[in-house]
């Protein structure tokens, strides 16, 4: 069975820094991307980092300078480094992996809660 189990949320003033952490086990295809997303009430989730297994990094606009996402492919744990953090990055985070082709596969994690105070 796959578990993303994800850590490293928590309240942090504005300007502060986090590092959220996420370990894939179970994992039984090969993986093609790992990903954070996050999602506030009544929004759609939003995809904020990508880091693909050949080394892609992308970013959403709003934390390009600020969020790092990095990863340690033996451990299938990605990692997303988030400084100078402001009040509208308060969401719920979460972790996800993508298989790399052909097959279509995508799990979740449970989601870290980060709220950032002004």
């Amino acid at each position: 069975q796959v578990q993303l189990v994800e850590s490293g949320g928590g309240l942090v003033q504005a300007g502060g820094s986090l590092r959220l952490s996420c370990t894939a086990s179970g994992i039984w295809f090969k993986i093609g991307a790992m990903n954070w997303y996050r999602q506030t009430p009544g929004q759609q989730r939003e995809l904020v980092a990508t880091l693909t297994t050949d080394g892609r990094l992308d970013y959403e606009d709003s934390v390009k300078g600020r969020f790092t996402i990095s990863g340690d492919n033996a451990r299938n744990t990605v990692y997303l480094q988030m400084n100078n953090l402001k009040p509208e990055d308060t969401a719920v985070y979460y972790c996800n992996v993508q298989s790399a082709a052909p097959w279509k596969i995508e799990k979740w994690g449970q989601g870290t809660q980060v709220t950032v105070s002004s």
